[in-house]
């Protein structure tokens, strides 16, 4: 059963831009980053995702973008 208040949310990465600083990983209130090999972020659960915006926000390199998707 899904909930339908329940957002589903497009995490899009500009990979070239990151520079691995971790804060979208640090204020994700819901985990929803995790860093890979090359200790680059990466969104392993963007089910989780509640549209905070809090890593877009935070990010100093303008490296990610949160959108709401039906």
């Amino acid at each position: 059963m899904t909930d339908p208040e329940k957002k589903n949310a497009e995490i899009r990465f500009n990979r070239k831009r990151c520079k691995a600083c971790a804060i979208c990983v640090t204020f994700c209130p819901k985990q929803v980053f995790e860093l890979d090999e090359k200790a680059k972020p990466q969104a392993v659960r963007p089910e989780d995702c509640i549209l905070c915006n809090m890593c877009v926000l935070r990010c100093p390199d303008f490296a990610l973008e949160v959108e709401e998707v039906e």
